[in-house]
């Protein structure tokens, strides 16, 4: 009604129209006085306006992913005392949703069965009781302009935290170890750590399983064609693939896949909230373990 009066008020004037029309002319110009001057506002219409610009600000940082639940422990975060419903709202209003986990699964080359394998250790119980504990393994595909890449990863089971990683034109051997010899590289894990992967032959190959030998590391692998003898790594994958493959894409070449990965990992490593952390994001989480480690080693 406000804009209809706008439009007519030259030629009608405001007082006749407000006659035909269920709204009173003080309101009609206290609405317009507000919009001059913000300070009359309602105190909750200024809120909700710093709210949008704080719920958009960490939607965008948050690559754009988030949905209105981990927006609202964001917030909190930050200090915000917001209600989960008033995100919800402000987002729906915004037009901001997150990203939608769902695609098509691949699954990696088989091994020949008849080949000596290692057991499964894990059992799908994939927990751990500290880090370099329990690693988990696996890799993806990502459709590109020039053909398809691959992408590896290596995520420590005890705060979902990527370790290694690597991007590759084929699907071999090499794909898989160079993400294993970065996680070596960076965690450099003590003897009796369990890695744990798909039946994939990459992993069942002899030059991975004696680099595993070589760090004291213990291979563990699922059974054939069973994805939930590595969920956790498929769910950390099926993350990549909403969050980055999925919503950014199409991709160009290998170049863009690895920049964009780089990015994502430091982010999920340093920045995304995982709700089986607490809301917390994978550094933090370890940094916590630590801190509690060291405190009792100065106590003791």
């Amino acid at each position: 009604m406000v804009a209809f009066i706008d439009a007519h008020r030259e030629q009608y004037g405001v007082e006749p129209i407000c006659q035909q029309l269920p709204i009173a002319p003080s309101t009609y110009y206290a609405h317009k006085a507000r919009q001059q001057n913000a300070s009359q506002l309602p105190p909750r219409v200024r809120r909700d306006a710093a709210l949008c610009v704080a719920i958009r600000q960490v939607w965008e940082e948050q690559f754009c992913v988030y949905g209105a639940r981990k927006v609202w422990q964001q917030l909190k975060r930050e200090g915000w005392a917001v209600a989960r419903c008033t995100a919800e709202r402000l987002m729906r209003q915004g037009g901001l949703r997150g990203v939608v986990r769902g695609g098509r699964r691949i699954q990696t080359t088989q091994a020949n069965p008849e080949r000596n394998k290692p057991r499964d250790l894990v059992q799908r119980r994939f927990v751990a009781s500290r880090p370099n504990a329990l690693w988990v393994a696996d890799f993806t595909f990502v459709a590109t302009w020039v053909g398809f890449v691959y992408v590896a990863f290596v995520i420590d089971v005890f705060a979902r935290r990527i370790a290694g990683w690597r991007v590759s034109r084929s699907m071999t051997t090499a794909l898989v170890l160079d993400a294993l010899e970065q996680a070596l590289a960076a965690r450099g894990p003590q003897p009796g750590l369990i890695h744990h992967s798909d039946h994939g032959g990459q992993y069942l190959a002899i030059r991975y399983t004696e680099r595993l030998a070589d760090h004291g590391v213990e291979a563990s692998v699922g059974s054939v064609g069973d994805s939930y003898d590595n969920a956790l790594a498929e769910t950390i994958i099926g993350l990549f693939k909403t969050e980055v493959i999925h919503a950014r894409g199409p991709w160009r070449s290998l170049d863009t896949v690895e920049y964009a990965v780089l990015g994502w990992v430091d982010w999920f490593n340093h920045r995304r909230l995982l709700e089986p952390l607490g809301y917390v994001p994978p550094a933090e989480f370890e940094g916590m373990y630590h801190q509690q480690l060291l405190g009792r080693v100065m106590v003791a």
